[in-house]
């Protein structure tokens, strides 16, 4: 593997926990959203991510003998929630319905908060890997000094 490899997979992580992290904040901003143009409730959205299904070893034997170039992660789609929304009694709001319940978001929000800094995480430790790689790069153009 050489360092742009590294770069391109550490970048790959990168990019997908960006998609993660501004679904995230999607979900957090329509956290008490009752209606939609789409009608309803908001829907809380979840990333799912993909790569190749492959066993490591293989992955590893692959790139020993051909060369070829491993993957990294990459954002295979987001999915609306599709479970029923909650139902909160209060007749106050202009979104009730006739008995006076309204139909809110499933969105915990500490859920979504961890979520988050779990995303956060993962974000800083691809820029970690970026980081290491580049100063192992200066450090092998300076052994030739």
């Amino acid at each position: 593997m050489d360092i742009f490899t590294t770069f391109d997979i550490a970048a790959s992580g990168l990019k997908a926990q960006t998609t993660r992290l501004n679904t995230i904040s999607s979900n957090l901003a329509n956290a008490e959203t009752t209606s939609t143009p789409e009608g309803g409730p908001y829907k809380k959205k979840s990333v799912v991510f993909q790569t190749d299904n492959r066993p490591f070893k293989q992955h590893l034997d692959n790139s020993l003998q051909t060369k070829e170039q491993i993957q990294g992660v990459k954002v295979a789609k987001i999915t609306e929630d599709t479970s029923a929304p909650q139902r909160v009694y209060d007749p106050s709001n202009p979104d009730a319905k006739k008995d006076g319940y309204v139909e809110m978001p499933n969105i915990s929000v500490i859920k979504e908060m961890a979520d988050m800094m779990s995303a956060t995480r993962s974000y800083e430790a691809n820029t970690t890997t970026i980081k290491s790689a580049k100063r192992m790069a200066m450090q092998a153009l300076n052994i030739g000094k």
